[in-house]
């Protein structure tokens, strides 16, 4: 009798156990919360790491960010030579040191801490992946100046020029291939380009990508951080992008070599990164749309007797997105404070600029009509450059 009492207990016990068990499954599973549909829904910025390697080594890798509402975004190179003191190393390198010997969660990681931002999407793809999911969406359009026809280290390099549609294999030929001229801004050039041009291509082919087979085909050929539910509603808002006006954007900084490798290290120990980060999700959220409405010509001039200034400045300005059509030294070197002159009369986006360096003296010229322009006034805004600039801010 005590058995069956005993027996009865153990099975009450173990039912208890199951619905416990149960319940707090579901309970999880309701507090769960969809991280893709939430920014979506709230309207906020969608920030993704594209990372595109060969089985070991970096090719490429970039940081998208995207504002749905204006359908704009912003690509972000990161140059696999960047150098810093990498905390996850404990050492100075390049900066894809860290994904071949810590994976991509701490390599993106660093590349959060250099850009200041937070990036709750990772996505990465293989040569492999990026050469079928190329031929899957019909090919990419690339612009190629010249045409390529070379041997390099035995290997057969060819390549049409004009703007050309590159199939999968055509693509990795793209981004492979080396020529002696080359430099280091032409090679990171091309690898940009293939960026932009996938995501101009989602753009064009997104009525057949996103059905259900054909989604399910190209999702398998990407490896992310969310299922393929999460991933196809990403795919949704990216598959929106106005292609033509997306802001590419690098990393400017100087070149020296540690250890024997050439490692690019960003202006300013890496604050002029997060300032042109910052500075550009400004500009994509901005509820006129006017910082981004189109490219801005800036003529930059020396008011101080230091050498060099208007030029460096001038390499920050392009950084930011800006047209920087000259250079030249003002008429007096004796400016004590900077001022930015608005020629055009946009005053939102003179304040942007000026938010930029920290200027807060800004003068609005009187807007000439049509008839009083002369042909060749073509400059939005002119920076002069007093003794209070110290190349990166006015203090």
């Amino acid at each position: 009798m005590k058995n069956k009492s005993l027996g009865k207990g153990i099975i009450l016990l173990l039912l208890i156990c199951v619905i416990i068990i149960v319940t707090s499954v579901i309970i999880v599973f309701s507090l769960q919360t969809d991280e893709v549909g939430d920014i979506i829904k709230n309207d906020q910025l969608i920030k993704i790491l594209l990372v595109l390697h060969d089985g070991k080594e970096v090719v490429w890798t970039d940081v998208l960010i995207y504002y749905p509402v204006s359908r704009r975004g912003a690509v972000f190179d990161i140059p696999g030579n960047t150098g810093a003191i990498y905390k996850s190393l404990d050492r100075t390198d390049r900066i894809d040191a860290v994904y071949r010997e810590k994976g991509i969660t701490t390599y993106c990681q660093e590349i959060e801490n250099l850009t200041g931002t937070t990036i709750p999407f990772i996505m990465e793809m293989t040569m492999e992946d990026f050469s079928y999911i190329t031929d899957l969406l019909g090919g990419l359009r690339i612009f190629i100046p010249y045409p390529v026809d070379s041997v390099v280290d035995g290997v057969h390099y060819l390549l049409p020029s004009g703007a050309v549609v590159l199939d999968g294999d055509k693509i990795c030929t793209y981004l492979e291939y080396r020529l002696p001229e080359d430099t280091s801004s032409t090679i990171q050039d091309r690898k940009q380009n293939s960026v932009i041009a996938f995501l101009s291509a989602i753009n064009s082919n997104k009525s057949s990508l996103l059905t259900k087979n054909v989604f399910s085909l190209f999702a398998s050929h990407i490896k992310a951080n969310v299922d393929e539910k999460g991933l196809y509603s990403i795919f949704s808002e990216i598959s929106t992008i106005d292609s033509d006006r997306i802001m590419p954007r690098t990393i400017q900084g100087n070149e020296n070599e540690v250890q024997g490798e050439a490692l690019l290290f960003p202006l300013y120990d890496a604050r002029f990164i997060k300032d042109v980060f910052k500075q550009t999700t400004t500009a994509l959220i901005s509820a006129s749309g006017v910082a981004t409405s189109r490219v801005y010509f800036i003529e930059i001039q020396n008011g101080t007797t230091q050498n060099g200034l208007a030029k460096n400045t001038g390499i920050l300005l392009q950084s930011a997105g800006y047209e920087v059509l000259s250079m030249i030294n003002a008429d007096s070197n004796e400016y004590e404070k900077t001022v930015i002159i608005d020629h055009i009369g946009n005053a939102l986006e003179a304040q942007s600029l000026a938010s930029f360096i920290n200027c807060s003296n800004i003068v609005t010229e009187e807007i000439k009509t049509d008839d009083e322009l002369e042909a060749d006034s073509l400059v939005d805004f002119t920076i002069i450059l007093g003794k209070d600039f110290d190349g990166r801010y006015v203090r």
